[in-house]
């Protein structure tokens, strides 16, 4: 499998996958888990119910307590930091309380939320069942929510999961490990290594297909690492970097986002930070050039600053879940010159493919595929409070760093292609 044929499929796993995980529309669904414990059931019903006596026993949560001593509305605050880095609180209604019966269970809702809009959580619901069994007590978990995409339905599986096996740790020692085995270390390095072993398949399984996946697994941690840096600069404490096999990596940030300005940054600072690399790049060929670094590092330099500008250069589309889009939409508030700035990336971006000598029937082919991806979206999570607006000077700020990043990555394919193929 030739390179251009191996570069199209990983395109379109990629498109298919996205839109899999993030605009396949699922509908209303009921997420269900079942676990024995060996504990007696007043001892779990103190733990599940949030107003038994344990019910603050997970890592992620602070305290729950009745509201104005209450049996139908509880306030619960959690260990994660809102946009000003207190405490997110949450309350929740219980409906269907039963605490006496040989079944023990309750059904919630959340009604306020510190951080997102009550509208956020209008199909959300949660159901929790005690009871006794032969070996223990037995508790099953069901939250039924309304999907769209499947990240967010797997993500509250290995979360409901997560809190499980919590749970267990703490029945048996007392104490709950906060984290969990996707964000530990080894479990991303492993994540990396898979992501580069599915890649050389792609890129045929020689010294040449190795490389270019090593650099690419490269380029996707480095433009990752970006986004991370923004985060810290804004005070994220906790930000992280989760690597996903064949799709890339996905920085998190520590907490909501506070200003629109913000958002931009942090969106900007991806292909912004490797956007440095690009001078430094050029200079390092420069001087194996000019015979100052051996000449073996000559093709797999080029090779970086191609895969180093396309990587990035794709991601500032201007679609819906790419750093593009959501610099677009901080920028430009009137959805008119958001469609504006939209067309205006797209259109140098197939200028830079048209520069490079691709033909017609590829350009059309990717002006195609941009329109596809610029129709997947999924609903916006909406803040409770509307994010502090974009000053003049920042808005300003934002626009040249967006078209200082788009010129830079555009001339680093142009300039590797010239010297590896003309």
């Amino acid at each position: 499998m030739n390179s251009f044929y191996s570069a199209a499929t990983l395109l379109v796993i990629n498109v298919s996958l996205i839109w899999l995980l993030m605009a396949m529309p699922i509908g209303i669904r009921t997420i269900r888990l079942r676990r024995e414990f060996r504990a007696n059931t007043d001892t779990l019903w103190q733990a599940v119910n949030p107003l038994g006596p344990n019910a603050a026993w997970s890592p992620s949560l602070l305290s729950s307590e009745p509201v104005d001593g209450r049996t139908d509305l509880v306030r619960q605050a959690y260990t994660y930091p809102d946009r000003r880095g207190q405490p997110i609180v949450r309350l929740i209604s219980l409906e269907e309380m039963d605490a006496d019966g040989p079944t023990r269970q309750f059904r919630s809702r959340v009604v306020e939320d510190s951080t997102l809009d009550v509208s956020y959580w209008r199909h959300f619901s949660e159901r929790r069942m005690v009871a006794a069994s032969e070996s223990g007590t037995e508790l099953v978990v069901e939250v039924t929510d309304r999907y769209r995409g499947l990240a967010m339905y797997l993500f509250r599986y290995f979360a409901i999961r997560r809190e499980l096996n919590q749970l267990s740790d703490w029945i048996e020692t007392g104490a709950a490990k906060a984290g969990g085995l996707i964000e530990h270390p080894i479990t991303q390095v492993v994540s990396a290594l898979l992501s580069t072993f599915i890649l050389w398949l792609f890129f045929g399984m020689t010294d040449t297909g190795l490389t270019t996946s090593i650099i690419l697994t490269t380029v996707i941690v480095l433009h990752e690492f970006g986004h991370m840096a923004a985060y810290r600069a804004f005070g994220h404490k906790s930000a992280r970097m989760i690597f996903i096999p064949l799709l890339g990596g996905v920085a998190i940030g520590g907490r909501p986002y506070n200003s629109h300005f913000e958002v931009c940054t942090c969106a900007l600072m991806g292909p912004g930070m490797s956007a440095f690399l690009v001078p430094i790049t050029i200079a390092v060929f420069n001087l194996i050039a000019d015979g100052k670094l051996p000449e073996v590092m000559l093709e797999p330099t080029l090779y970086f600053l191609l895969i180093l500008g396309a990587f990035n250069l794709l991601n500032l589309l201007p679609m819906y879940r790419f750093d593009g889009g959501q610099v677009i939409r901080q920028i430009f508030p009137s959805r008119k010159m958001q469609m504006v700035g939209s067309f205006s990336i797209a259109a140098f971006i197939l200028g830079v493919g048209w520069t490079i000598g691709m033909h017609t029937n590829a350009l059309l082919a990717a002006l195609a595929v941009f329109a596809v991806m610029g129709l997947m979206s999924a609903g916006r999570v909406k803040p409770r409070d509307a994010l502090e607006p974009m000053s003049k000077a920042e808005r300003l700020l934002s626009g040249f760093g967006l078209y200082a990043t788009l010129v830079l990555h555009g001339y680093a394919i142009v300039f590797a292609t010239q010297e590896l193929f003309w």
